[in-house]
């Protein structure tokens, strides 16, 4: 059968879809990049925004019209009350998050090819050639922020097995990828039900230990998950020297609000610890604005918060109302149009603070790792990538260098990436 994936969110969902992808694939059906041309489809929904549910029915519309014979629809937006309440087209199966492992042995006859043994990763049609892969290891949360519907949706903290992280990892190396990304709901949560003590820390060295991969990064961590282990981290060569780290607001009484478990002073604390034992690493993190009650002088207070953490950059989202969440039925719900006021001022803030990360690393030598590659008009190789810090670099080559490993000394800052002169190329990190 001829099957087309889509997805709508995060890195989590865009990781399941791959692991659903090698399922589809042992049981010997074809992945195609086209709805036109596939029989059945498969969509990874989200709904932690209006926005992000309003694109989740909007592909399924789509792809309903198209004429798919038979469309599974999972994810977060289709393990909510909400979507009861919506006209599904009549192709369209509900499959609930927590059985989405399962879609392709109870949806998809297997055709008797079996595969066994750990074999290449393969991207998914449309996609390219990858550098990068991303390794799910959990998912759900544990903690109860008010205006989170993510832990509804997905609920309570699961750890993938070691060994199945590992064997897709193994699938990694073998494709030749030279960056795995750990995703999850709540990544500092993984291990917890085999065992207490283990953190995230134990995987990542466990990984390290067992695999070849040069370089490893964290997509996303709570701040109070960073237990004293994972300082030893941020000196490892093949760790990444980003972390994503989620405030949500700068204010202390809107944090309490949001049931958050670090003040602002705590998180203040926690940077400044990162930055002694690593003074360059890049930390980011996603701000929420137009939190029901949040006054004038509440934001005032997150703003400048946001100013004195120099982060690296960061995601800024407008408050959205979540059925089913505590905060969606709070007081003092605020204008849309003064969210949006706040949200253009957060991000210039966000980005201010960005330019100066940058301009910090001006004549510096970083490690890249080359993601797309062209020539110009002169017959010069263009090299485009992502360094361990997280800045976007591009560079010329005098050959095809992509999927390889350079030091780039940076050069300029044009906005929308860093320019920079390779120095060396290895595949080695350091």
């Amino acid at each position: 059968m001829k099957v087309y994936l889509g997805s709508i969110g995060c890195r989590l969902n865009q990781s399941e879809l791959e692991i659903l992808a090698a399922d589809l694939r042992q049981a010997g059906h074809e992945i195609v990049a086209s709805p036109e041309k596939a029989q059945a489809a498969i969509i990874n929904s989200c709904t932690v925004t209006n926005a992000a549910e309003a694109d989740s029915r909007q592909l399924m519309h789509k792809l309903a019209r198209v004429g798919i014979e038979k469309i599974f629809l999972t994810g977060c937006w289709a393990s909510v009350d909400s979507i009861y309440c919506d006209d599904l087209p009549t192709n369209v199966t509900l499959v609930d998050n927590a059985l989405k492992h399962a879609i392709v042995r109870d949806y998809f006859p297997d055709t008797g090819i079996a595969q066994k043994e750990a074999s290449a990763r393969i991207p998914l049609p449309g996609k390219g050639r990858r550098t990068r892969a991303f390794i799910k290891v959990q998912e759900g949360c544990d903690y109860f922020c008010t205006f989170c519907i993510t832990r509804i949706a997905r609920g309570k903290s699961s750890s993938r097995p070691l060994e199945e992280i590992l064997h897709d990892i193994r699938a990694a190396e073998l494709a030749e990828v030279k960056e795995i990304v750990l995703t999850g709901t709540q990544l500092g949560g993984w291990g917890k039900e085999y065992d207490p003590s283990k953190t995230i820390t134990d995987l990542v060295k466990t990984i390290f230990d067992q695999s070849s991969i040069p370089f490893l990064r964290l997509s996303s961590l709570e701040p109070w998950d960073v237990n004293s282990d994972f300082y030893s981290l941020l000196s490892h060569p093949r760790f990444c020297d980003h972390l994503h780290l989620p405030l949500q607001s700068g204010c202390e009484s809107t944090l309490k609000r949001m049931g958050r478990k670090m003040q602002p002073a705590e998180f203040a604390r926690l940077v400044d610890s990162l930055r002694v034992v690593d003074p360059n690493i890049a930390i980011t993190t996603d701000m929420v604005v137009g939190f029901p009650g949040e006054s004038e002088g509440e934001f005032e207070e997150s703003l400048e918060f946001v100013q004195r953490m120099h982060f690296a950059g960061g995601h800024v989202f407008r408050y959205s109302a979540r059925r089913g969440t505590p905060a969606a039925s709070f007081t003092n719900q605020v204008d849309g149009k003064e969210c949006k006021r706040r949200n253009r001022i957060m991000r210039e803030v966000l980005e201010e603070s960005g330019v100066r990360y940058r301009a910090s690393y001006l004549k510096k030598t970083v490690r890249v790792l080359w993601e797309r590659v062209w020539k110009d008009e002169t017959g010069d190789w263009i090299m485009d990538g992502i360094s361990t810090n997280y800045m976007r670099v591009r560079a010329k080559a005098g050959q095809n260098l992509w999927n390889q490993i350079s030091q780039v000394k940076l050069v300029e800052d044009s906005g929308r990436f860093m320019e920079g002169i390779i120095e060396k190329t290895k595949d080695d990190p350091l």
